[in-house]
């Protein structure tokens, strides 16, 4: 269970997430017993400023948009306006990066991988895959990719080059849309 909630400055985190353990994730998961190492409630530590002055996008296109329509679910807020530290960015092009390349490498015809990370946190929650491959294999392939590629965000943003002045440009993105153009790093491909 992940949950991220702003509040008022001056008010201790340990009443915050003590607070939201009570009336919120009590009530809403009552009769299904949580480990509580398995809570994490503000993973990123204080969070006084959130709504849209701490994660709006510069585009005003709804995350949808920026995805690639119904097809792919979504999750989190619009990419453009975000720097790479913000895994809705950097997690959904890591994610586009990994699916490319498992097509590219003819391991499957179709792939889409789910990523999920909790606020603050090194390792994603969950890294998941869906293809047009059997159960078992399709099992085996997503282990296979977790060993290959390293979803921690700095990982991600340093394979591919997030935070290089030459590269590729936010306002491209944030122009065209993230996804079908070569010359971003996503989009390229590699052999597995």
């Amino acid at each position: 269970m992940v949950l991220a909630a702003h509040y008022a400055e001056g008010i201790p985190l340990g009443e915050v997430r003590a607070a939201l353990v009570t009336h919120v994730i009590q009530p809403i998961l009552s009769g299904i017993e949580l480990d509580p190492n398995h809570i994490l409630v503000n993973g990123g530590g204080e969070f006084y400023i959130g709504g849209f002055v701490a994660d709006a996008g510069t585009t005003g296109r709804k995350i949808v948009v920026d995805q690639y329509g119904p097809e792919v679910p979504v999750g989190g807020g619009a990419f453009s306006g975000k720097d790479p530290t913000k895994v809705d960015r950097s997690g959904a092009y890591f994610a586009r990066f990994v699916a490319k390349s498992i097509v590219a490498s003819g391991l499957a015809a179709r792939a889409l991988v789910t990523v999920a990370y909790g606020i603050g946190q090194q390792h994603p929650e969950m890294v998941s895959l869906q293809t047009d491959l059997p159960e078992g294999r399709e099992g085996d392939l997503e282990s296979k990719i977790q060993q290959i590629f390293d979803f921690r965000p700095a990982a991600m943003i340093e394979r591919l080059g997030l935070r290089q002045p030459n590269g590729w440009r936010y306002q491209d993105t944030a122009a065209t849309g993230h996804y079908g153009n070569n010359r971003f790093p996503w989009e390229q491909a590699v052999s597995l």
